[in-house]
């Protein structure tokens, strides 16, 4: 499995995050969804990764700063065929890496509750995610969970 930075124009990526989109509304009520459409995956402040073996797509995540020492996992899927290949455990620390090379010291995420998020709150928990209160600018509601570490 390779990891690679950016690829935000390449068909299978656009693909993937318009999937990621679509079950994000579909699963969060409204005005809870938090995701990063295409421009804000393509700011200055983020990092969008992306996971390939050979040609296919199996997997994308982004780093996104909040500020010099913190920042936020955003945008995290894994492609339908690859699942449960240690995909978004690689894209995880990848993020992790590229959060400590820009000197930051907390990466925090959002995430909504119930079943659909269940698999991703499991991965954040085995990476050492816990817990937290609301960072930035979220509020919090019964649907959003927040959580944190060290790294």
């Amino acid at each position: 499995m390779r990891v690679a930075q950016g690829e935000l124009k390449h068909p299978a990526v656009v693909a993937l995050l318009q999937q990621h989109f679509d079950s994000m509304l579909a699963h969060s009520p409204r005005g809870a969804c938090h995701f990063l459409d295409l421009s804000g995956l393509a700011a200055p402040e983020a990092t969008f990764l992306t996971a390939w073996e050979g040609e296919t797509l199996l997997g994308c995540g982004a780093l996104k700063a909040i500020d010099a020492g913190h920042g936020e996992v955003k945008s995290m899927r894994t492609a339908d065929q690859a699942l449960r290949r240690g995909v978004a455990a690689t894209l995880l620390t990848a993020i992790v890496e590229a959060a400590r090379a820009q000197g930051m010291t907390r990466l925090s995420l959002e995430t909504g509750s119930g079943e659909p998020f269940a698999a991703a709150v499991a991965l954040y928990l085995r990476h050492g995610f816990d817990w937290c209160e609301p960072f930035g600018d979220y509020e919090a509601t019964p649907f959003n969970r927040f959580m944190t570490r060290a790294i």
